[in-house]
C-alpha cells in the first residue's frame, strides 16, 4: 500500500512538473514582441539628440504621397513624421517642394541610420533612401542636423 502511495505522489509530481515545463515552453515559444506604434493623435513632439520638435503625423498613403510638397516653408522647430506600418525601403523626393529640408531615416528601434541633409527642389525627380529598411522618416528644415548635431546611431523619442 505504501508503494502505491509512493507511486501515485511520483505520479502526480511528474504530471504537475510536465505541465508547468509545458506552459513555460508554450509562453516563450509564443511570445511576441509588440512595439506599441502611437496614434497618430498621440504623437504632438518628438525629441531627437536634444532638440524637441513639434511634429505632424503622416501615417496613411495620402497624407505620405503629400508630405510637405506645396507647403511654402518649415519653422526650425518644426517637422513632419512619417510613420510606416512596416520597417521597408522608403525613397523621398522633392516633388512640388518650395524649399530644401534635411530628411531623417530610422529604423524600427528608432535610430537614425540615414540622413540627406539640404535636399533641395531642383534635385527632384532624384530619389533619396538608405541601404538598410526604416521605420520612420523625419523631415525637418534644412541644416537642422548640422546645427544639432544630429547623426548617425542617434535616437528617437516620442513625447506625447
Amino acid at each position: 500500500m505504501e508503494v502505491i502511495n509512493k507511486m501515485k505522489k511520483f505520479i502526480y509530481f511528474f504530471v504537475i512538473l510536465a505541465m508547468l515545463g509545458f506552459l513555460v515552453f508554450y509562453s516563450v515559444k509564443n511570445k511576441r514582441v509588440v512595439v506599441e506604434i502611437p496614434k497618430k493623435s498621440q504623437i504632438q513632439f518628438i525629441k531627437l539628440g536634444d532638440e524637441e520638435i513639434k511634429v505632424e503625423v503622416v501615417d496613411t498613403i495620402e497624407s505620405r504621397a503629400q508630405g510637405l510638397s506645396g507647403k511654402s516653408s518649415l519653422e526650425e522647430d518644426e517637422g513632419m513624421l512619417f510613420v510606416f506600418d512596416i520597417a521597408g525601403v522608403y525613397p523621398f523626393w522633392m516633388k512640388d517642394m518650395n524649399f530644401p529640408i534635411d530628411i531623417i531615416w530610422m529604423d524600427e528601434n528608432q535610430k537614425v541610420i540615414y540622413i540627406k541633409k539640404n535636399a533641395t527642389p531642383e534635385s527632384y525627380p532624384e530619389s533619396f533612401w538608405p541601404k538598410e529598411n526604416s521605420k520612420y522618416v523625419l523631415e525637418v528644415s534644412s541644416m537642422f542636423t548640422n546645427k544639432h548635431n544630429i547623426k548617425l546611431g542617434d535616437k528617437l523619442e516620442f513625447l506625447y
